[in-house]
């Protein structure tokens, strides 16, 4: 992938909790996936998971019932100890086993020993129900946490556990079911109606309907003739279809955004990176001042009692964790990567989602783009002197060559190529079209600019017709141009007003002549636009736009698109089905096609952004007065809880509820 500009920042060595968690979460729902008591698993799991809080506030209230409504002679000394060691254990030990195991990789100051210290010297002075209750809540803090990462993490996979694990091949006219990894290129799959694709492949079948929603979101369905693409994940809907498998299991476009979707949370948004930095040197310091507040008074305070402080330092670790900003704001990310993926966009990483949120100038490609790219010749103008049939087989077979939506016009317009046709020499121009030697002759297809790239004249003005032109030479003669015509998106209206509602400008560039250009733009109210470009042109236009700091998205489906997606401060790429290489340069991905779905992701990134930044707020907010509280005197081990594990558990409920939104 290209290298990008400084805000695409790498993920860091070192492994943060959270992405412990969701790998857990990964593993226990690949346990579950494949099997008919789905549920049951989930229900009995998550029973574990809060057992041993269960078994601790059982004993947690019996023994806070002995100690002051049901007093009870026995329950003192040594046995009202062990019963309170015993309602800790459950809690307890795990936290103390992270902590070791926190030191042992050099990760001494982490929330685990912060809550341990407090909680044992709870104990150490005799507090026993606060020790016990402090740790039983943020045990409590932890499953929610657990459960809400695994609730993210589940949202997004249910965009992406799409691939069946097996598939039925022909061999010899037999059906045989065998593993969808071992497929082989060439394979035939036959897919009874229900069934889901396991592979990319090829329709041997005249037509057949395809649910698409696993690649596009779209529930619409998608009807497909013999011989075009289909991709794993989507669902046969009617009669018996057979597809050869074009593409190897790993190498699928499910397979790659699968992986891209995987990596995303490995790119971390600078906030994150900021935080997690942040409580490496917060902690430790926060350390040091608690043990100041036990030892200093001290020297100053006349009736000092060491019972009495060291209690305030206490509480004053268990405000000092940062697990409400650690936990939290990693997860309202992932929530925004998860909301948007369940509409058909993905993000590569969490820092494109902070990016997104403060884009100024969406840059748009126009044919893909913001029109159908399905084209239609209109008419054919070509000089008399030239034999009109023949010159368009020639032009058809030199169109077979791209895969532009020109060349599918084209094909759609002549019918099949003729096979006797023998092209050499075939190139293909960027920005300018094709050229070939046919029996010795040179044939060229493509824009105007390629006919004064060969010094071919010609006796017409380009810019007086408003439709595409594909101007045809032969033999070094101008031979004269068909007209085609593309039509704009349904939703390109729709995508540009709510772009201006936010306050974004709009640039179209393209490659088509610039009447065209500007007349698409002119119709939806874009704000610039600039045609007649070459890929270089575009880069240049970008580079401009940048130069006045604004941060620019750029949104293309062709592989002419590739470097000014890679330039742009967000590259997005229009459908799961576009340019590979456009795809794979770009930062957020478009499934479905829609322009709708751009300022819908900017919208995803704003809310994300919103929700983080709320998150920060309340954790320092609450902190700061807490902790001031607690070195003071004022606040007890409840008011600590609540600082640290009731602010970690609503910045959650507050992160989750970015998956709720609708955009």
């Amino acid at each position: 992938m290209i290298d990008k500009k400084s805000h695409k920042i790498e993920d860091e060595a070192e492994c943060c909790r959270i992405e412990e968690k969701i790998n857990k979460a990964e593993e226990q729902h690949a346990e579950e996936d494949g099997h008919d008591h789905d549920h049951s698993i989930k229900e009995k799991s998550t029973f574990q998971l809060f057992l041993p809080a269960i078994i601790s506030f059982g004993l947690l209230l019996l023994a806070i019932g002995f100690d002051n409504y049901f007093t009870q002679s026995w329950f003192k000394g040594w046995l009202r100890i062990v019963w309170y060691v015993a309602a800790y254990l459950p809690v307890g030990l795990p936290v103390i086993k992270e902590a070791i195991q926190s030191i042992r990789k050099s990760d001494v100051f982490s929330e685990f020993l912060l809550m341990s210290i407090a909680t044992i010297g709870a104990f150490a002075i005799g507090e026993y129900p606060e020790g016990v209750a402090v740790m039983l809540f943020y045990a409590i803090g932890e499953i929610f946490q657990s459960l809400a990462v695994q609730r993210a993490k589940r949202n997004i996979k249910s965009l992406l556990d799409q691939r069946p694990d097996e598939v039925t091949i022909l061999e010899n006219n037999v059906a045989k079911t065998i593993k969808a990894s071992t497929a082989k290129i060439g394979d035939i799959i036959q897919l009874k109606a229900g069934d889901k694709l396991g592979l990319d492949g090829e329709l041997l079948s005249d037509k057949a309907s395809f649910n698409t929603a696993a690649l596009t979101g779209e529930s619409k369905p998608d009807s497909k003739l013999k011989g075009e693409t289909v991709l794993a994940g989507m669902i046969n809907l009617n009669a018996v279809s057979q597809v050869k498998v074009t593409t190897a299991y790993t190498d699928s476009k499910l397979s790659k955004i699968l992986e891209m979707v995987q990596e995303a949370t490995s790119k971390k948004a600078p906030t994150e990176l900021f935080i997690r930095k942040f409580a490496k040197i917060y902690t430790p310091i926060v350390v040091f001042l608690a043990i100041g507040i036990c030892i200093v008074p001290m020297l100053f305070v006349e009736n000092y009692v060491f019972n009495d402080w060291l209690y305030r330092a206490l509480i004053f670790l268990v405000i000092s964790c940062p697990c409400a900003l650690v936990i939290s704001i990693p997860l309202g990310y992932f929530g925004g990567i998860g909301a948007a993926s369940k509409n058909g966009i993905l993000f590569k990483g969490s820092n494109f989602l902070d990016v997104m949120a403060s884009i100024q100038n969406v840059v748009m490609d126009k044919t893909g783009t913001m029109t159908e790219g399905v084209f239609k010749v209109q008419e054919v103008v070509f000089k008399a002197d030239f034999a009109q049939n023949k010159i368009l087989q020639l032009v058809n077979a030199l169109e077979s060559q791209s895969t532009h939506p020109v060349a599918t016009a084209i094909h759609d317009f002549v019918g099949e190529i003729d096979s006797k046709i023998s092209l050499n020499e075939v190139e293909e121009i960027a920005g300018h079209g094709l050229k070939a030697s046919v029996n010795g002759k040179e044939l060229l297809v493509g824009n105007f600019k390629l006919m004064d790239k060969f010094s071919i004249k010609y006796d017409i003005d380009p810019s007086s017709i408003v439709y595409t032109l594909i101007a045809v030479a032969y033999d070094n003669n101008f031979v004269g141009y068909l007209t085609i015509a593309d039509s704009i998106k349904e939703d390109a209206q729709l995508t540009i007003d709510k772009l201006k509602a936010l306050g974004i400008k709009t640039t179209m560039l393209s490659g088509d002549k610039n009447n065209v250009v500007q007349f698409v733009a002119q119709k939806l109210g874009i704000t610039n636009a600039f045609g007649d470009l070459l890929p270089e042109d575009k880069v240049n236009k970008v580079k401009e736009i940048i130069a006045k700091n604004e941060t620019v998205a750029f949104v293309g489906d062709g592989v002419n698109d590739a470097p000014v997606v890679a330039l742009s401060n967000v590259g997005v790429a229009m459908g799961g089905l576009g340019s590979d290489a456009t795809i794979e340069t770009a930062d957020v991905v478009i499934q479905d096609d829609k322009p709708s779905k751009i300022p819908m992701a900017i919208n995803i990134g704003k809310q994300t952004k919103k929700i983080v930044w709320q998150n920060i707020t309340l954790a320092f907010t609450v902190k700061a007065v807490v902790l001031v509280l607690g070195a003071g005197g004022l606040a007890t081990m409840w008011e600590a809880v609540f600082a640290d594990v009731g602010v970690a558990l609503l910045a959650i409920l507050n992160a989750v509820r970015i998956q709720r939104m609708k955009f």
